[in-house]
């Protein structure tokens, strides 16, 4: 073959294979996109990071603002760079980490060095802290991408809706006129929309199960001790936890993997040592729910304000539980539960909290005492009332040293009392783990928030227990408003809870995505 004919035969070749490649990328769905559907476009050629991430900028920037979604506070301008440098190492055969181009929303509460941290107060719009939180630190170098930070409940006071003064108001995205609960709605709303590939949310009392029922997500709250919460602005330290939000349970458990462990700054961790299994991934099987024995609490399940569509859905979640091969525990009973639900066993500690963060934030922090945005009005009206109440404590007087004291977990007698309870009834029945429903009711309407909220389960067990939870979808009440299912375990039993999760998940498959942000036009992907 002459060289001429060689020459045109190799730019032939160039051309169709430039061509097959543009096609696999513009038929590359970015929406419900999981973290394996990301790896397998990246192994394959189909798609280059940079691609990737520009899609996922490009659904903020055409959906976010434009539709009243307000989910996103700010985009990560070095997104880009970053997505190339995952692209160079691609092309150099380099090693990557586990969650190598996976783009991550944050909530606005997580430190992160390069992007405003505001906890939802106006009063820290410009508060860039010196370094990472422990979470954040952790993804960033398994090779995931901090796409953008998330809306949040101002100071996490919400579990009712998620507002700020410092970025306004966030919708659901599965109903702009409803609310994705709080505090964590942000990243609730911007997942469910893919806005990203998966978020980080906390979880106080409710506010990452309660807006990850209200889009339809799976999201956990693991046993006090086994994450850090080091660089995370805080409303009550010794009930805090942190972790991620995602549309599967595989990609929740992988992103766990990553951010779960022992870290010498969060003291709490210390309690989780050894305690954190290697891959929770591993308990992952369709077959999972065979001989699980599942107790049903009926005292959070029949309700006098339960909304009727839902206790369906739950009945229905029971059924399928028990076809999947679980064995049902029902009715199960909480020794005391009324008694515990109405114990004083919450520390009024965020000023003290607060104070020791803003300390962390060194000279540059924008404040030195969370109480002085009640002086200065930088603050929404909705939450003066919990900057009283929380903020009612000593600037730098440990809860425990207080007069009279209120003694930090795990050494609280009211908490430990509880807890042991819950553990007692769950040995009494011989269960692995308890359900009811995350939520009774639908999500409220905006302008109904506060008088409309009701139904939330989240807040009663095991934020006081320090017990690890989870929620997992279990269909739509009134035609398209999310519903979760929520899974208790023993402490330091996330295994179980991924397990369960997992199994009930692929059985019934209740997850799909709003209507309101479908696909962009392929035209629309690139940047």
């Amino acid at each position: 073959m002459g060289i001429f004919k060689l020459f045109k035969s190799l730019l032939a070749f160039l051309i169709f294979f430039s061509g097959f490649s543009q096609s696999n990328a513009d038929d590359f769905k970015f929406v419900e996109a999981t973290i394996d559907d990301i790896h397998q476009a990246l192994s394959s050629g189909d798609m280059t990071c940079r691609e990737i991430v520009s899609g996922y900028l490009n659904r903020i920037k055409s959906y976010d603002q434009q539709s009243g979604l307000n989910a996103i506070t700010v985009v990560n301008q070095k997104a880009l760079d970053k997505a190339d440098q995952i692209d160079r190492k691609i092309s150099n055969g380099e090693k990557l980490g586990p969650l190598y181009c996976v783009p991550m929303l944050i909530k606005d509460n997580y430190d992160t060095h390069d992007l405003p941290t505001t906890g939802g107060s106006i009063a820290l719009m410009n508060n860039y802290p010196p370094d990472d939180a422990f979470m954040v630190r952790k993804l960033r170098e398994s090779d995931a991408i901090v796409i953008a930070k998330t809306n949040m409940a101002e100071w996490a006071f919400s579990p009712r809706q998620t507002k700020s003064s410092s970025f306004g108001t966030t919708a659901n995205a599965y109903d702009l006129s409803r609310v994705p609960a709080g505090s964590s709605g942000g990243t609730a709303s911007g997942t469910a929309a893919s806005f990203g590939v998966a978020g980080m949310g906390t979880d106080t009392g409710n506010s990452i199960r309660g807006p990850s029922s209200h889009l339809a997500l799976f999201g956990i709250r693991s046993t006090i001790g086994l994450t850090s919460r080091d660089g995370i602005i805080p409303l009550a330290w010794d009930r805090d936890v942190a972790g991620p939000m995602t549309r599967t349970v595989k990609d929740g458990a992988l992103i766990f993997n990553v951010v779960a462990g022992y870290d010498p700054n969060d003291p709490m961790t210390e309690l989780g040592k050894g305690k954190r299994k290697a891959d929770y991934t591993a308990f992952l099987k369709k077959d999972g729910l065979k001989g699980k024995r599942i107790g049903v609490l009926r005292a959070l399940v029949t309700t006098e304000d339960a909304d009727p569509e839902i206790i369906a859905l739950f009945l229905k979640a029971v059924d399928d539980l028990k076809a999947a091969g679980a064995i049902i525990v029902d009715p199960f009973e909480i020794t005391n539960l009324d008694q515990h639900r109405e114990a004083p066993n919450f520390c009024r500690r965020f000023r003290y909290d607060m104070h020791e963060y803003l300390k962390s934030l060194g000279d540059k922090a924008p404040i030195k005492d969370v109480m002085e945005v009640l002086e200065t009005g930088e603050y929404s009206p909705y939450v003066k009332g919990g900057l009283e109440n929380f903020g009612a404590g000593p600037l730098d007087i440990h809860p425990g040293n207080e007069n009279p004291p209120c003694p930090e977990y795990p050494n609280h007698p009211g908490r430990n009392a509880f807890k042991a309870d819950v553990i007692k009834s769950m040995d009494k029945y011989n269960v692995d783990v308890v359900i009811y429903p995350s939520w009774t009711n639908p999500p409220a309407k905006l302008d109904l928030a506060d008088e409309d909220y009701k139904g939330d389960n989240s807040q009663i067990i095991a934020p006081a227990t320090g017990l690890p939870a989870a929620t997992v979808p279990m269909g739509y009440s009134h035609g398209n408003l999310p519903a979760g299912l929520q899974i208790l375990a023993r402490p330091f039993r996330e295994d179980v809870i991924f397990g369960v999760a997992y199994a009930y998940e692929q059985a019934t498959k209740h997850r799909k995505p709003p209507s309101l942000f479908p696909e962009l036009k392929n035209n629309d992907k690139k940047m």
